[in-house]
């Protein structure tokens, strides 16, 4: 049998290969992790990568001041875009304006059910960051005392479902009350002044008013609050896996970080958001859980699960949308399992 000498070359490298017990030779683009059964196949390169801040997202403020992104990533541009809600974030999102972008989960799950290609890859806090409160002065004691009244919140977002939620567990519906879509600062503002009867805020506003005596608490229900998501898109997943590990690790570094240097941590949530340093305390020490695990799971399946019925009852979604399965859609855990001990 005749061999050319490139069909020479190759025969006499798979006998090699065969006679060493079947190795695979790695391709350039691999990189064997020791230890481990697979090899980590490398990111095409990322010249920009584009992460929103946000003042109700601390570990997004920490990884802004403290640079680990930009260390975890010396080869690409780290551009902060600043969010001032998760509707915001959103929008980013499905603009391909940022790659990853913090939200309550009840605002990503409607996003998703209205086609917006996101997953939450990741859990940055349980906060309790939302409540109903009403003017100092207000007379109302429940919220059933608010029917037919102006109440505040911004819509899309987790006070906008707490609202939703609260007025559903009294029997009551949006449809009873005089709606006002206000983002988080101009509700403050307006329940303050007395434009509107009561608001469904989020912190720091929540605690600065309260802390100032500009309004009072009606309602709260910790359980009425969803997680802190940290979401991308699919297209973007799909491409870079091993830069978003990179960025879950970094998040989760400060979320720790958070809970071993609360006055710090404090600071800098103070001179983000323009707030005094009480009123930051407050929030970080009693408003936010960021000891609770990073990936997304059950758990999280389970309380998006519970505002399903006020999405369709309320008639949020698109036409045609399916809520239940944007659920399961929704929650994506792979990454964070992989690198999260």
């Amino acid at each position: 049998m005749h061999l050319s000498r490139r069909s020479f070359v190759l025969f006499t490298v798979a006998a090699l290969v065969s006679a060493c017990g079947g190795a695979s030779v790695p391709s350039p683009s691999a990189t064997s992790v020791p230890g481990a059964s697979t090899t980590v196949v490398a990111d095409p390169p990322l010249a920009e990568l584009r992460i929103d801040y946000a003042t109700y997202s601390p570990p997004s403020l920490v990884l802004k001041k403290q640079g680990w992104i930009e260390q975890a990533l010396p080869g690409t541009t780290i551009k902060w875009v600043y969010s001032a809600g998760s509707s915001n974030a959103l929008n980013f999102l499905q603009g391909s304006s940022v790659d990853f972008g913090s939200t309550a989960g009840s605002a990503a799950l409607l996003s998703r059910a209205n086609g917006n290609p996101i997953k939450v890859v990741y859990i940055y806090e349980q906060p309790e960051w939302t409540a109903l409160v009403v003017a100092k002065d207000s007379t109302a004691k429940d919220i059933r005392d608010l029917k037919g009244k102006k109440i505040a919140a911004q819509k899309g977002t987790d006070p906008y479902f707490f609202l939703l939620r609260t007025l559903n567990q009294a029997g009551l519906s949006q449809a009873d009350i005089q709606y006002v879509n206000l983002p988080h600062a101009d509700g403050r503002t307006a329940v303050e002044r007395g434009q509107v009867d009561a608001w469904a805020g989020l912190d720091p506003h929540m605690a600065a008013s309260e802390l100032q005596a500009g309004s009072k608490l009606i309602y709260r229900n910790k359980e009425f609050n969803t997680y802190g998501f940290l979401n991308s898109r699919e297209a973007f997943l799909q491409k870079y896996p091993e830069t978003t590990k990179k960025v879950i690790e970094a998040y989760e570094r400060a979320k720790k970080w958070i809970v071993d240097n609360p006055d710090q941590a404090a600071q800098i949530l103070a001179d983000e958001a323009q707030i005094n340093l009480e009123v930051a305390k407050r929030e970080l020490n009693e408003r936010m859980n960021f000891k609770t695990p990073g990936t997304p799971g059950d758990a999280h399946v389970s309380v998006l699960r519970a505002v399903v019925p006020i999405i369709n009852a309320e008639q949020l979604a698109n036409p045609g949308a399916n809520v239940d399965k944007a659920v399961t859609d929704l929650v994506e855990g792979s990454f964070a399992k992989a690198v999260l001990k």
